[in-house]
């Protein structure tokens, strides 16, 4: 009989072709300890599938597991073990509705422009897949990601290779100085639950609504915020001339796939900046092609293999010449010339910068060579700790993984809060006006209101007060228990924090009325702005300390990749916990940045190279919170012995007994063949 249950995710990539070897030894043991196991398909493919039961014939429908998890992660009896999965842009939906349709699914054309009302519908079926979809669906808890002592004592030992840094390295950081997202955001807390909308209103006075209802909390955190467009073209083609200028590579860091909707739009742009002859001479070819921008150069290039040969050569020529002119750009795939202007899911923030600091503040030129290089970040949010990482290698050289102090973060993110510019209350400004949030009520109160220009992105998001008050307590007990190897000194939480931000201003409000709430005598906690904090953290890590970053739900993902990639090499070998709010956990497996990768190296050598070191971290910590939650007396127990590089699966009976050893599989470091 079951005495408990785990539910493990499929997902895309190299974690899905692991899952396939690993997934059937994990279930025989679970069987073992009396343990279920279910396997739950979450795949880009999968999800597509779900959504069209009414075009597919019966024994080709899927079930909308994604929503099965998402009621699980709330009903406080999930044990979730979650695969890296694919955030889709565009490009990538569109190549697997054509691998669907291709394999006898009578799956719809993505509708970029929808024509009626159906072509209407479809595309906001599609929308569920795009982007960030699953992680605001299973996400019901906030965040505690660490490096395992074990894994971190291993760093310490065999640490991995890093870029040397100099001091008259050209590497830099650039954002806007007015116009974007921190310079409008405005931010609310709500005193009563209520109900509003967000309209529209024309200079002329038509008002649109653009989402009927939104509902609201108690005691939520409403902000909303705006990025001028005008400003952004002129700040792209600024730095895209002072690049060429030092002499240095031009890249862009956005996050197109979390933020599917607002950084999307600004790549298209810089796009155009980058490329703004070829536009313009092109622009009718373009228009009647139906090119669309924001899926980068690829799509322009795509289009384009429709002309006569003629036509597209001489746009092709164009485009290549454009290189001469503006600069030099930060290639993704020298070999191929795919730039860092392609595809938006190509270059994503949280990865490409965190790599790159890694490499000594280096990115790749079109010959495959290493360059500084400039990292354009339009938005000041955040864009400024990476500013502060890159100029304290400047002035104190790379890190040193034998020595480095660990960062572990505790992220807020529970029940979508933060979830900035990729749900449906980010738009392109239809015309120009205003943009306002306004109760619906009979006093129509205006709750936040931004007067913008046609084409300006509008942004808007919620953070609830519950996963705030809950974020505090994560933070204080990740610092009370003070986990780390080495660890001679108490560790240090810095709330990462900026009082010139409206929405972190709110939130600094009921950091400091929760935390008096918890004990925290002897504990040294501190709230920093971003940049400040950054400097600190580096300062503590150079000197072999530990401190434990507490941050918002974008920090948090830029920060767990940064630090493990510094601290080991990798994010995937972090352990990320997440205990939802209403009991129970999640239990994510690392970061799939270098997925694609890997499947690249498995189609070209049949030849996996995948670390699952990360499912055996989640699923040490789901089986001891298992044993904990149904009281049963035998639960299936993982060890790690890192030096041999193997994992060690064994059943342990809660009892004075030693655990005997039953088996050892899997080498966690090296490779998988299939």
């Amino acid at each position: 009989m079951a005495q408990g249950k785990i539910t493990y995710t499929y997902t895309d990539e190299a974690p899905m072709l692991a899952t396939h070897a690993l997934y059937p030894i994990i279930k025989a043991f679970c069987s073992q300890a009396g343990v279920e196991m279910e396997l739950k398909d979450i795949s880009v493919a999968g999800r597509v599938l779900a959504l069209f039961p009414d075009m597919l014939k019966e024994d080709q429908r899927a079930g909308d597991f994604l929503a099965e998890l998402g009621r699980l992660a709330q009903s406080g009896q999930a044990n979730i073990i979650k695969l890296p999965n694919v955030s889709a842009s565009v490009p990538q939906l569109k190549e697997c509705i054509a691998e669907l349709q291709g394999q006898g699914f009578a799956i719809p054309n993505y509708p970029e422009d929808p024509k009626d009302d159906a072509e209407k519908e479809i595309k906001a079926r599609y929308a569920k897949v795009l982007g960030s979809a699953v992680n605001p669906v299973l996400r019901e808890g906030n965040s505690d990601r660490r490096a395992a002592v074990p894994v971190k004592e291993y760093a310490f030992k065999y640490p991995h290779s890093m870029g040397a840094w100099s001091k008259d390295s050209k590497t830099h950081v650039v954002s806007m100085s007015d116009g974007d997202f921190y310079a409008h955001e405005k931010s609310v807390n709500i005193p009563e639950a209520c109900e509003a909308r967000i309209e529209m209103v024309s200079e002329s006075g038509e008002v649109t609504v653009l989402k009927e209802k939104i509902s609201l909390q108690k005691g939520e955190i409403l902000d909303a915020s705006f990025m001028n467009c005008t400003m952004l073209r002129e700040f792209f083609e600024r730095e895209i001339a002072d690049a060429r200028e030092k002499d240095v590579l031009f890249s862009l860091h956005l996050k197109a796939t979390m933020m599917k909707i607002s950084d999307p739009i600004m790549f298209g742009h810089c796009v155009k900046a980058y490329f703004k002859d070829v536009f313009s001479k092109y622009a009718q070819t373009f228009e009647k092609l139906g090119v669309n921008v924001n899926n980068g150069l690829g799509d322009v290039y795509k289009k384009i293999s429709a002309l006569p040969e003629a036509e597209k050569a001489a746009i092709e020529a164009d485009l290549t010449a454009t290189y001469a002119k503006q600069g030099k750009m930060a290639m993704v795939d020298s070999h191929r010339g795919i730039t860092n202007l392609h595809v938006p899911s190509d270059i994503i923030i949280d990865n490409s910068m965190p790599t790159a600091i890694r490499a000594g503040g280096k990115m790749w030129n079109k010959d495959d060579k290493e360059e500084d290089f400039k990292a354009c970040i339009p938005d000041r949010s955040y864009a400024g700790a990476f500013a502060e990482c890159i100029d304290f290698c400047k002035t104190n050289g790379a890190f040193d993984p034998r020595t480095m102090g660990a960062c572990p973060n505790v992220g807020l993110m529970a029940q979508k809060a933060e979830e900035y510019g990729s749900h449906p209350t980010t738009f392109e400004a239809p015309c120009s006006g205003t943009i306002q949030i306004v109760l619906n009520d009979s006093s129509n109160k205006v709750l936040l209101g931004h007067r913008l220009q046609k084409g300006d992105i509008w942004r808007s998001c919620q953070t609830k007060d519950a996963p705030i008050k809950d974020w505090v307590k994560l933070a204080v007990r990740r610092c009370q228990a003070n986990d780390f190897p080495r660890n001679e000194k108490p560790c240090k939480a810095i709330f990462w924090l900026d009082p010139a931000r409206a929405h972190d201003s709110q939130i600094m409000e009921k950091v400091h009325k929760y935390l008096p709430e918890v004990r925290t005598e002897g504990l040294d906690i501190e709230i920093m702005s971003p940049q400040q904090a950054m400097r600190v953290t580096c300062e503590r890590a150079k000197q072999g300390l530990n401190t434990i970053t507490v941050t918002g739900n974008v920090l948090r993902d830029y920060l767990t990749d940064l630090f493990p990639i510094l601290e080991l090499g990798t994010s995937a070998k972090m352990l990320s916990v997440v205990p939802m709010l209403a009991g129970g956990g999640m239990y994510e497996t690392g970061a799939g940045g270098s997925a694609p990768k890997h499947v690249q190296q498995f189609t070209k050598e049949n030849h996996l190279r995948w670390d699952s070191l990360g499912e055996y971290l989640a699923l040490t910590c789901s089986m001891e919170d298992l044993a904990k939650e149904t009281g049963n007396r035998q639960r299936l127990c993982l060890d790690w012995d890192l030096e041999a590089r193997h994992i060690l699966v064994y059943i342990q009976t809660l009892t004075p007994l030693p655990p005997p050893r039953i088996h050892a599989f899997a080498s966690a470091g090296a490779d998988l063949r299939l």
